[in-house]
Formats: structure tokens, C-alpha cells, sequence
């Protein structure tokens, strides 16, 4: 069974608490720069070839999102697919976070 997404109430709360998430964001380099919560920028053309550099995050927990969540619950499929068990996209993505979060 898929994991829910996750909206950004929960995020904000769980990295408030200083939980240790792994949070990818699949937005283009120039996006990623403006802003973002998350240290690690894999644009969603490059995920594919990627998903060997963290894949002993299998069982773990990952956080994906974009500007809106399409892109995000693109990447939440590719690695799926791959066999990441406990894949998340951010309901709503970075756009719902600011307009959350000001």
C-alpha cells in the first residue's frame, strides 16, 4: 500500500520537532535557488539516473515535492517503482508552503 501524502501542516511540525526527514526537491536548479526546505535538488528529468545515490534510503521515509505537487507525484511514482518503500509528496508543494508559512 502507497503512503499518504503529506501536507504541510504535518511537515512543518515533524522538522519543528527536528525530525530527521529525507526531503527531495524534483524542482529545476533555478526554482530550487529562490527557495526551498530541502538541501537536495534532483530536477525530475534527472531522478532516474539518481536513485542509486541515496538507494539505502529504501525503507526510510522520503519527502518529495515541487512548486505545486505534479512534478512531485511524478517522482513519488519513479521511485516507487524502484522499490522506495515509503514515498511522500507534498500536498500542494512549496507554492501551499509559503501561503502557509509567512
Amino acid at each position: 500500500m502507497m503512503p499518504v501524502d503529506i501536507t504541510v501542516e504535518e511537515l512543518k511540525k515533524r522538522l519543528d520537532n527536528n525530525e530527521s526527514i529525507f526531503i527531495i526537491d524534483v524542482r529545476e536548479p533555478y526554482e530550487f535557488a529562490e527557495f526551498s526546505i530541502s538541501k537536495i535538488n534532483i530536477p525530475l528529468g534527472s531522478l532516474p539516473q539518481k536513485l542509486w545515490d541515496f538507494d539505502e534510503r529504501m525503507e526510510e521515509e522520503i519527502v518529495v515535492l515541487c512548486r505545486s505537487g505534479s512534478r512531485s507525484a511524478s517522482a513519488k511514482m519513479i521511485l516507487t517503482q524502484a522499490g522506495f518503500s515509503n514515498v511522500r509528496n507534498l500536498t500542494g508543494g512549496i507554492l501551499d508552503w509559503q501561503e502557509k508559512n509567512k
